[in-house]
């Protein structure tokens, strides 16, 4: 017993020493993934394109080919507004979404193409880049965050 002890406390002084964090087995609300801490605003460390798109790699991926906007892809993805709010997600369902590249809002169709197949990466959307045009009044406005996971180009 001494000994589990020991070892249960050495892991957990490596977790600490390596700035991790240990899962929360807090779920929320059902459905709902908790927001990133960096939601509100694009890290210093974050890329940014000549568009006003900024991102991140989250999930490294190994695919060596990039969708284009003719490609159908299949992705996870996950939006939150800047305030932390998810506003919709496939990844609780466990259903991918399938769709053309080109057929989607700006932000998406350049974010996509960066990404290859089994990385995840997470988006800040300007507003311009995503629904700021859009005439549905319950499109979000302004910037959007996405984590967005490419699983497979078709």
């Amino acid at each position: 017993m001494k000994q589990r002890r020991v070892v249960l406390l050495a892991v957990l002084m490596s977790v600490a020493l390596a700035g991790c964090k240990l899962k929360s087995t807090d779920t929320g609300t059902p459905g709902q993934i908790p927001a990133p801490p960096d939601v509100a605003a694009p890290p210093a460390n974050a890329v940014k394109t000549s568009s006003g798109l900024a991102f991140k790699v989250l999930t490294v991926g190994l695919g060596n080919s990039h969708p284009t906007p003719n490609s159908t892809v299949r992705v996870h993805y996950t939006l939150w507004t800047p305030d932390g709010k998810m506003v919709e997600s496939s990844v609780p369902s466990g259903d991918p979404v399938t769709f053309q590249v080109g057929r989607v809002i700006p932000g998406w169709v350049e974010a996509l193409q960066l990404m290859v197949a089994g990385e995840k990466r997470r988006f800040w959307i300007p507003g311009p880049l995503a629904y700021d045009t859009s005439t549905n009044p319950s499109d979000p406005k302004g910037m959007l965050v996405f984590d967005i996971e490419l699983i497979e180009i078709k």
